[in-house]
């Protein structure tokens, strides 16, 4: 596939997945690029904030629902003409509906050859976090973990701290780090934030 694509995953739901990955949309659409935003799943509540943050329609990739080839097509029509696409995840970056990732986000990373943006909430947290990464890129296989962000971030302290273990550890670039902040903080239910 040609189409520049990436997929933003994460270690767990509640992680800031939403959060990263419609901010990201937001901020190539104010560089001027054309971006077509995916969710993993069947969650309708996510593509509504994609909707807004790109300006085009959401659209679900769903392995459940869909064969693999739908999924595929899927992908390469609605991703004709844009500068990127930005696919959200489902869950946890290997969760799926079997011991095989079945309908996970790596399963969707993997079938569409896609590289992954891992979001890590780093709440209480500094060497585990390199442990929790380098865990996730060796079971990943033919997935490739491209980088990091560290979510909810206490300080330039930790952030230099997990920063350096994750670099050092799971040989994973640190690209981004977000700061715990009550703002931040936004409500959530069974399928993921509130409208």
């Amino acid at each position: 596939m040609r189409y520049p694509r990436v997929v933003v995953a994460g270690l767990a739901s509640g992680v800031g997945k939403t959060t990263v990955a419609t901010g990201l949309m937001a901020a190539l659409r104010r560089r001027g690029l054309t971006v077509q935003a995916f969710k993993i799943g069947p969650d309708f509540i996510d593509p509504k904030y994609h909707t807004a943050a790109t300006g085009r329609p959401g659209r679900n990739l769903d392995t459940w629902i869909m064969n693999r080839r739908q999924v595929k097509t899927l992908f390469s029509k609605a991703a004709a003409g844009c500068d990127v696409s930005v696919i959200e995840g489902v869950m946890g970056f290997l969760d799926g509906a079997n011991s095989l990732g079945r309908t996970s986000t790596y399963d969707v990373a993997k079938l569409l050859k896609t590289p992954v943006v891992l979001v890590v909430d780093v709440n209480a947290m500094m060497e585990t976090a390199a442990a929790l990464v380098k865990g996730a890129s060796e079971l990943s296989g033919e997935v490739k973990i491209a980088a990091v962000i560290l979510n909810r971030v206490a300080g330039p302290g930790h952030e230099k701290a997990c920063r350096r273990a994750v670099e050092k550890h799971a040989k994973i670039p640190v690209i981004g780090a977000i700061p715990n902040s009550q703002e931040m903080n936004l409500p959530e239910r069974h399928l993921g934030l509130v409208p």
